[in-house]
């Protein structure tokens, strides 16, 4: 799959962003918006929203396993945590 991404800023405060998809991929986008009658950039904005904070969330993540495995991050138990908050008395 190709994937190339280029950014235009609008004079609106919207940015239009514009990518290179498979064929196949294009395909599959066109009919499902030929088959509802939305648009493709609809799809595509859906699938990029649907997903973009899961890989906020993934790449959050592994910052923080990094950081911890350097020893710049500590870690605590759930046990202590309830203690600490005084949640096991």
């Amino acid at each position: 799959m190709i994937f190339a991404i280029h950014v235009q800023h609008l004079n609106s405060g919207a940015v239009m962003l514009a990518i290179r998809l498979s064929d196949d991929i294009e395909s599959r986008l066109d009919s499902l918006a030929k088959k509802t009658g939305r648009t493709k950039t609809f799809y595509a904005r859906e699938a990029i929203l649907t997903h973009l904070e899961d890989l906020e969330d993934y790449y959050l993540a592994a910052e923080t396993v990094e950081r911890i495995r350097r020893g710049e991050e500590s870690m605590h138990s759930s046990e202590d945590v309830r203690k600490s908050l005084g949640l096991d008395d």
